[in-house]
């Protein structure tokens, strides 16, 4: 799955530590989700959307492949 993760988090001006602490994940966490290792799960994906005021859809975009 593809995401924007890390332009939304540049964007505010976060380092990685500051959203995992948010989300109450760790650091290594936002760091795989950024890069494309691991997809969250539907819970988390949700409150990234919330945290960033975007739509789950605007966020993360299934791989051509897997579509």
């Amino acid at each position: 799955m593809n995401n924007n993760v890390r332009e939304l988090r540049a964007g505010q001006g976060w380092s990685q530590a500051h959203l995992a602490d948010l989300l109450k994940v760790s650091r290594q966490t936002v760091n795989a989700i950024e890069t494309g290792r691991y997809d969250p799960s539907l819970p988390l994906a949700f409150a990234i959307a919330k945290l960033f005021s975007q739509p789950i859809e605007a966020i993360f975009v299934p791989d051509q492949e897997s579509a």
